[in-house]
């Protein structure tokens, strides 16, 4: 099998490492070897975050380059954009369209661009949108983003349900699964 890549990106505090545990605890229980690595800035101030999640039959080094990724999973719409010139020809973007505003914008340097999905996809690339954030509210917190995205990132996958809700359940204190459950099953639907 070939190595397959996926790029999670967002904003520091939006739980892409909590993400990224998440699948790569499936791979590891499918048989997969997967190799994890979490790159990131200022994350501790709201900067961005990219995790990279490698996975096949043997994984030699956890980096993602340009033009490699299968998938990229944005929890925020500039990240998204942000990170395109990494995903493949025929690859896929599943971004949440909530847009959280970086330092130039809060500071009135620079405008948050417009029509983001709309360029994306002008320029040719296979871009799944959709606001995970309200599907995160009505799960019961807006910190569930992440898990919304990977039950949508899910149905992308030959992975049963059980197999992702039982990585899920592994991977989350006993107190948050099943708030992170409904979440996980929102997305999955979504």
């Amino acid at each position: 099998m070939e190595t397959k890549n996926i790029m999670i990106v967002g904003v520091g505090g939006q739980g892409s490492l909590l993400a990224s545990k998440l699948l790569g605890r499936l791979l590891l229980t499918k048989g997969y070897d997967c190799k994890v690595s979490e790159v990131h800035g200022m994350s501790q101030r709201g900067g961005s975050v990219v995790t990279y999640v490698r996975f096949g039959e043997k994984v030699y080094s956890p980096v993602i380059d340009k033009w490699e990724a299968d998938f990229i999973v944005s929890f925020e719409l500039l990240e998204a954009a942000r990170w395109t010139e990494y995903l493949r020809p025929g690859g896929k973007i599943v971004v949440n369209t909530q847009r959280i505003n970086p330092m130039p914008v809060i500071t009135g340097a620079a405008a948050y661009p417009e029509d983001l999905v709309r360029k994306m996809e002008a320029a040719g690339l296979d871009v799944d949108a959709f606001d995970a954030m309200k599907l995160a509210v009505e799960a019961g917190s807006a910190k569930a983003v992440n898990i919304v995205l990977m039950g949508h990132l899910s149905n992308y996958f030959a992975f049963s349900q059980e197999e992702w809700l039982t990585a899920l359940e592994e991977s989350v204190p006993e107190k948050y699964r099943e708030l992170n459950r409904r979440a996980f099953l929102l997305g999955r639907q979504g």
